[in-house]
């Protein structure tokens, strides 16, 4: 055992957006990893909180008539609750927008000044005409400048596919996210962190070998820092920009009014403030924590927030004077049936729809039988993922007590224990190799351990077979002695799972009336201990539990709204944008702007990969044609449109889905599904003719 302190923290989730599943891989390893520290008696504490700030929040507020605080109220309490259903256990679990964030901001900031790390500049900055502001970096689309790459759709900051990080205005053919239109390029005053100054402190931390997985920091080396022993040298790390222009919903920076800090200066800090709620309430000294050599601090985040972790934070930290991390866990994304989730597919889950379908547990073991210590994307395979459940959980572990605890409820265990041919210290010697995967976060291979171990136990019990000694009168006290070696057998399973199962934990304590309060629980057995009467812990998943999951979370093909690739809470990408806001009335000079005109389908075709998509090409005379995608397969076959007249919304600006390009709308009306009724056309009427 060790005497170790140690302060947890998960990123924190964005609270303009629901939780989904592809989230609750990181909270879900999180969780596990400290339910593992305080078993094995280490003081571990858990911090999160809500990320509150930026002009997602702002804009929401607006479009919905309420105040920011209200939104980000509404969205804490439904992240708690998501939290709560899935046995994620904090410590604390805080807010951005509270008084000890902006407390804590003012402080770091304080110490970046007197650092003379600070400079100011005229920047360039994009500005959308039409929603009047200037756009933050996750309202701007574009092309990636890097003439290596140019990705399109990439956000303002940094681009997902190289790496690569920009300003906004450097984007190639940039998009207002909020209305569509060109941003204008106009002049702000930003403030700006040198991160130059920091260069030798950064490449000594990132690459000591002890705070990164290997694959992030030879990244960190290749794309921000380069190699000082090589030709070309080290790199010089571009100037943070820490500022944003009002309007916008954060701190307004003390010594510069109008600038407020962007949210990725306030959200780590987060982890602080949220740390410092926990002391307050608890009596601890918050330096304790943040300012001691004997607290390991570890983060655990994706990828996508790599340089976030790994460059600017321990920057801040290390000016400011507090302890640095001591390691920052970093894990892939999710994806479902080997793509990434999709809405129209149905695999864009949100937490909340999942526990309406399936139990937590379920989840929390499959995740924890996929995770390994490295930056690899997870597989939601949903046919692997029924069969792993109902195979490990229900036919190999609970199993052990469902055929063994109802020849002894009401009974005791033998009062010593039986010889079991050496399987209960088998399992007890492999207690320190769970542990030590368990402290790497490979996961899966810590399950793969407890797995053979329960098939080692379902060997013993199906070679004993105490259902048949039952019968005979005078094999009674055999049977207890079979079951007593059986239930020991299935507690200790139940203890090495218990950071990822915790309810199973908790179940067999009830049924042996003995908790699980340490890891060592696994290298004594009980003896004479009453059992309880056995009740159902775990039920068999059907394939249409998850069938209907999938339908219930399955989004019009005309709505599709797919994530990122990726999971994690903090983005810069549409999931910021995933609550929607009410709709604003429009004018008639909003109305007289759509552009309505009669076109001939040419030609028809069906989309195999999407639900309800038809793929049309429309002629609108003079050899103009156009391509768009309509949802209306349910209600109309490809060969019937041949030929057809319907209305066409024109103007529409072209949308890159991805199965193609949609270049305008077909208008239809109707219920949905099969009830949907394209709009009459006059027979005398000829594509291209305008609809007044």
């Amino acid at each position: 055992m060790t005497d170790r302190r140690i302060l947890v923290t998960a990123a924190l989730p964005y609270a303009n957006g629901q939780i989904h599943i592809g989230h609750m891989v990181e909270y879900i390893q999180t969780d596990i990893w400290v339910r593992f520290q305080k078993l094995r008696g280490n003081r571990t504490v858990f911090v999160c909180a809500d990320d509150t700030h930026g002009t997602a929040i702002m804009i929401r507020a607006r479009d919905e008539g309420r105040t920011e605080e209200e939104v980000i109220a509404e969205m804490a309490q439904a992240h708690v609750r998501d939290f709560e259903a899935f046995d994620i256990e904090f410590d604390n679990y805080g807010s951005t927008n509270s008084p000890e964030n902006r407390e804590l901001c003012g402080a770091i900031w304080k110490s970046i000044r007197e650092a003379s790390l600070v400079i100011e500049k005229d920047i360039e900055q994009l500005f959308d005409p039409e929603a009047g502001l200037f756009l933050a970096d996750r309202f701007v689309r574009g092309t990636c400048p890097n003439p290596e790459c140019n990705a399109p759709n990439q956000p303002g900051d940094n681009c997902s596919r190289c790496g690569k990080t920009y300003s906004p205005a450097e984007l190639i053919d940039p998009k207002s996210t909020l209305s569509g239109a060109t941003p204008e390029v106009r002049t702000a005053r930003h403030l700006f962190i040198e991160l130059k100054q920091l260069h030798s402190f950064l490449d000594e931390w990132s690459q000591s070998g002890m705070h990164l997985q290997s694959e992030v920091a030879n990244n960190l080396r290749g794309q921000f820092l380069g190699d000082p022993n090589s030709a070309e040298g080290a790199k010089e790390l571009r100037d943070w920009d820490i500022s944003r222009p009002a309007p916008y919903f954060g701190f307004e920076i003390p010594d510069s009014p109008g600038n407020y800090w962007y949210v990725w200066f306030d959200a780590p800090i987060g982890y602080m403030a949220s740390t410092k709620q926990w002391c307050d309430r608890t009596g601890e000294k918050f330096d304790d924590w943040w300012k001691s050599d004997n607290t390991e601090i570890h983060h655990f985040i994706g990828k996508d927030i790599t340089y976030f972790h790994t460059l600017f934070w321990p920057g801040m930290l290390k000016t400011a004077g507090f302890s640095l991390p001591e390691k920052v866990h970093i894990h892939g994304f999710l994806k479902v049936d080997g793509e990434k989730m999709s809405k129209s597919q149905g695999t864009f889950v949100m937490a909340s729809t999942y526990l309406k379908h399936l139990e937590p547990d379920c989840l929390r073991y499959f995740y924890a039988s996929k995770l390994g210590p490295g930056l690899g994307d997870i597989d939601l395979n949903l046919e692997e993922f029924v069969n792993r459940v109902n195979s490990h959980l229900v036919g190999n572990i609970v199993n052990l007590a469902s055929r063994s605890a109802k020849f002894v409820s009401g009974g005791t265990l033998c009062e010593k224990y039986p010889d079991d041919g050496g399987l209960f210290a088998a399992a007890a010697a492999k207690a320190d190799q769970i542990a030590e995967l368990y402290e790497q976060c490979d996961f899966s291979a810590a399950m793969l351990e407890v797995l053979q171990l329960a098939d080692e136990a379902n060997r013993f019990i199906n070679d004993r077979a105490p259902w048949t000694l039952r019968k005979d009168p005078e094999k009674a006290e055999e049977v207890r002695q079979i079951c007593s070696i059986v239930l020991n057998l299935f507690r200790q399973l139940t203890v090495f799972l218990k950071p990822v199962l915790p309810t199973l934990a908790e179940q067999s304590s009830a049924l042996l009336n003995s908790p699980i309060t340490n890891w060592n629980d696994v290298k004594t057995p009980l003896v004479g201990t009453p059992v309880s009467d056995f009740k159902h812990m775990m039920q068999r998943i059907t394939n249409e539990q998850v069938e209907a999951m999938i339908d219930d979370s399955r989004v019009d093909d005309a709505a599709e709204d797919d994530s990122d690739d990726s999971d994690s809470p903090w983005k810069d990408g549409p999931e910021a944008l995933a609550a929607e806001p009410l709709s604003e009335e429009c004018t008639i000079d909003d109305f007289v702007k759509v552009d309505l005109r009669v076109a001939r389908v040419i030609a028809a075709k069906d989309v195999p990969e999407a639900n309800k998509l038809l793929n049309l090409t429309l002629s609108l005379g003079g050899g103009e044609t156009r391509n768009v995608f309509a949802g209306i397969k349910a209600a109309y076959k490809p060969e019937d449109l041949l030929g057809r007249l319907v209305i066409c919304v024109a103007n529409l600006k072209p949308r890159q889905m991805k199965f193609g390009l949609s270049e305008g709308m077909i208008c239809a009306a109707g219920p949905g599904k099969a009830d949907v009724f394209l709009l009459g056309v006059d027979d005398g009427a000829v594509p291209g003719q305008r609809i007044h």
